[in-house]
């Protein structure tokens, strides 16, 4: 698989902290609580742009649409711990990449 670029991986730990804290939810009429892992990777990489089964453009669309999300506080993080939390979340991830 390719490498995924900085904004892909902050994204893809984003929606797996959500997972993991019962935040994700799937995307129907009825939002239900994403049980499995499988489907909480499925979902992380979709909305990180970075899926095998979509094309380019339509993966470079996905990511910029997520980060949009992000930015506006709009996701089911942001929402359940407050976006300065978010924010803070993302933060952390980027320091420790530029470390090692």
């Amino acid at each position: 698989m390719a490498k995924q670029s900085r904004e892909q991986k902050e994204t893809v730990e984003r929606v797996m902290h959500e997972f993991k804290h019962g935040e994700l939810k799937t995307r129907g009429q009825d939002g239900k609580p994403v049980k499995k892992p499988q489907q909480a990777i499925a979902i992380a990489l979709h909305e990180a742009g970075a899926t095998r089964q979509e094309s380019g453009k339509k993966n470079k669309e996905n990511l910029r649409r997520t980060k949009e999300k992000e930015r506006k506080g709009e996701t089911f993080q942001a929402e359940a711990e407050g976006k300065a939390a978010q924010d803070r979340t993302l933060e952390r991830g980027r320091s420790r990449g530029k470390r090692g």
